[in-house]
């Protein structure tokens, strides 16, 4: 994967410790992440926690940043090739929907073409503000991205939207932005992930142990290379990815909807764990427990891989205790 170069701002909330966190995920995907922090910011968290997680100095100020870069807010503009301001204050905002550059933050994103993210953290109040809106509502018809504000407490105890987004749909937005032009722009791609559970009353089902990770962690790695991703989901604990369009399935039958629904596609990607049996009735009520034996009748469930439409490139997964090679050669 080509190098992705991504100017990392951080203004003065009160979840500016959070953006180091976020520095780290970012570096761990790959990222050369350059910090430019406010001068507030610096005054929640030190600059050398970032330098120290990237491998990069985290700079401030205008005319310090030229010890590092020919025309500091220039060089980092032409470098970068995304911008994301996480966490972005009501005044950050205000001034980049305004063309103010008074400081290297802002003079970076003013100067660059690059696309911009904003991550917005602030109390709900100076959310929720007539001014702030209008100039997110501006930002957004310039095409910014913006990812939150989430609903939750609050740095004031208090409760509403504005709490710093889940660094996970941070994350994963900001892949997506980096994967645009990758080697799959303009493929659309369909994953499935997770087991399947075949009702057998309405407290017990059939099921199996598949966690979902190979599915999503495909549907990830696809959507960070730039494809238009959909992931349909069977019940797992893991967090939805962002940037990626979720369907979620219960059953056989229900994954086998998802799929037709989500074609045409360049590629199907068969991660999941899907039942090959499914009972034939399911029980209205919860089945009483005997001292006899309980029988299930179960019927075969549709190959979902095979009756779909031609797609370019299908991958089917199976799991095997014996004979894998020639199992695999068969189901070829």
């Amino acid at each position: 994967m080509p190098e992705r170069n991504l100017v990392l701002g951080v203004s003065g909330s009160i979840a500016a410790y959070k953006a180091v966190d976020l520095a780290s995920k970012l570096t761990q995907a790959g990222v050369n992440v350059h910090t430019v922090m406010t001068e507030n910011a610096t005054k929640l968290v030190s600059p050398l926690s970032f330098s120290a997680i990237t491998g990069r100095p985290a700079t401030v100020d205008t005319f310090a940043a030229e010890k590092w870069f020919s025309i500091g807010h220039i060089s980092l503009a032409e470098l970068a090739d995304a911008v994301l301001i996480a966490p972005a204050t009501a005044n950050v905002i205000g001034k980049i929907a305004c063309g103010i550059a008074d400081d290297l933050l802002t003079s970076t994103v003013i100067a660059s073409r690059a696309p911009l993210i904003i991550a917005p953290a602030m109390h709900t109040a100076m959310w929720e503000n007539p001014a702030t809106q209008a100039n997110v509502e501006t930002l957004r018809k310039r095409g910014v991205v913006f990812v939150g504000p989430a609903v939750g407490r609050l740095a004031s105890g208090g409760f509403g939207r504005g709490r710093f987004a889940p660094l996970g749909e941070i994350l994963g937005v900001t892949l997506k932005v980096l994967g645009r032009g990758g080697d799959l722009s303009g493929r659309r791609i369909v994953v499935t992930a997770g087991g399947t559970r075949e009702e057998i009353d309405p407290v017990r089902f059939i099921g199996n142990r598949s966690t979902g990770r190979m599915g999503y962690a495909i549907a990830a790695a696809a959507r960070d290379r730039g494809a238009e991703v959909v992931l349909i989901s069977g019940p797992t604990e893991l967090p939805r990815p962002s940037g990626v369009e979720v369907i979620e399935a219960i059953s056989a039958s229900d994954m086998h909807a998802a799929v037709r629904s989500a074609l045409p596609a360049d590629s199907l990607i068969m991660a999941a764990a899907v039942a090959d049996y499914t009972p034939v009735e399911r029980a209205e009520g919860k089945i009483k427990k005997g001292d006899g034996k309980l029988i299930l009748e179960l019927e075969r469930t549709d190959d979902i891989l095979k009756s779909v439409p031609d797609v370019e490139v299908k991958v089917g997964f199976a799991a095997e205790s014996e004979d894998l090679i020639e199992n695999a050669k068969r189901k070829l």
